[in-house]
């Protein structure tokens, strides 16, 4: 790169909500600034930029790519690629690409089971004659192609190599500005860059280390969900029967949700040295159980008293893995046997006699589903 020559920053929007590219706009007034050191090679949210374009470049021509959202489908995995190739510097950008996020809660489930339920189950849809994408589909004009929907989503470093890891659902506005300002100074004063495979623009301590609310030791014995209660303010969510994350998710944040009294979601992943956000989050969750054990309980009434306990938390896989599943020792669920039990329904289903989905197909995919 010549003196004169700015560098060149990319962004790009895999399988994901597209806050990250909100939260890029949220620094505010410093915007201008990045607008005068970089030049757009590709940002396809903001400016007309094609993939062509992209693949037109030097490998390495781009200086700094932000990259958001998960792998889903062959799309995200071939920018993914491209991007990787075309990119000095490349960043997961977000929960997404970091951990999956929210995509990667389908890893709970099946590809065909979501189909169903998107294209075949949904009480809102009109398919009667139960259509389901093709990734290559004849046309009179042509044919058409969409990109394949993978059974199991990846974060972005399950797929490539990744140089840096900016986490958040979005990242702070705050700790964009500062990473942008490293990797500015490292670009146009030769500074030095974190090591390779840092977290950066993150905290090495819990949310709760910068949490204001006040803690204690109180137990509980149930848990709410946010609706039944009404928290009391100044006092720890967690210690009150709101499931919080904060004990098992990186800082970074500000503590924002506990603070107005929405518990920690985990956006920020897991802790430094922390492999499975969920196993931490329940080690957490069983030290404020109101479940202590004493000489003579009886141990069966004790196991009912943790099962009640833990009965009271909605949705347990999807709490405690809802930013982290792509990551976590779980990865995805077992679904073979699903699957075996799904394509029989689906082959008779398209089969079925003018196309229409009869009552018992849509009972029987949805008992497979189930």
């Amino acid at each position: 790169m010549s003196a004169t020559e700015k560098p060149k920053l990319a962004m790009y929007w895999a399988s994901s909500c597209g806050g990250c590219e909100i939260s890029v706009l949220g620094i505010g007034e410093n915007i201008l600034a990045v607008d005068e050191i970089f030049d757009l090679a590709f940002f396809p949210c903001i400016a007309d930029f094609k993939v062509a374009d992209v693949k037109g470049y030097p490998d390495g021509y781009i200086d700094l790519c932000l990259f958001n959202g998960a792998i889903r489908n062959s799309e995200n995995e071939e920018m993914a690629h491209l991007l990787r190739r075309k990119s000095k510097v490349l960043v997961a950008f977000g929960s997404c690409a970091y951990e999956g996020c929210i995509p990667a809660l389908s890893n709970l489930t099946s590809k065909q089971a979501t189909l169903n339920t998107v294209f075949l189950d949904s009480p809102s849809l009109a398919n009667p004659n139960g259509i389901l994408p093709q990734p290559h589909f004849r046309v009179p004009e042509g044919e058409l192609e969409i990109p394949v929907f993978y059974h199991t989503v990846k974060s972005l470093d399950q797929v490539v190599d990744v140089d840096y890891t900016i986490p958040g659902c979005p990242p702070e506005p705050h700790q964009i500005w500062a990473v942008l300002q490293v990797v500015v100074a490292a670009l146009t004063q030769g500074a030095a860059l974190p090591p390779k495979g840092s977290i950066v623009g993150a905290g090495d301590v819990a949310v709760c280390e910068e949490c204001p609310l006040e803690k204690s030791e109180k137990t509980i014995a149930r848990f709410y969900r946010p609706y039944e209660i009404k928290p009391q303010p100044g006092m720890c969510l967690l210690e009150q029967g709101l499931v919080c994350m904060g004990p098992a998710t990186r800082n970074g944040c500000g503590a924002l949700c506990p603070q107005v009294g929405m518990g920690c979601r985990g956006c920020y992943g897991p802790l430094p040295g922390v492999e499975d956000q969920g196993a931490r989050m329940l080690a957490a969750i069983a030290s404020v159980l109101d479940v202590n054990g004493s000489p003579g309980v009886d141990e069966h009434a004790l196991d009912r008293r943790v099962q009640e306990a833990v009965d009271t938390i909605a949705d347990p896989a999807g709490t405690f893995y809802r930013f982290s599943m792509a990551h976590s020792l779980l990865g995805r669920v077992r679904s073979d046997a699903l699957e075996k039990q799904i394509e029989p329904v689906k082959a008779q289903h398209n089969g079925s006699k003018n196309g229409h989905q009869s009552a018992s197909h849509r009972s029987r995919a949805k008992e497979a589903v189930a």
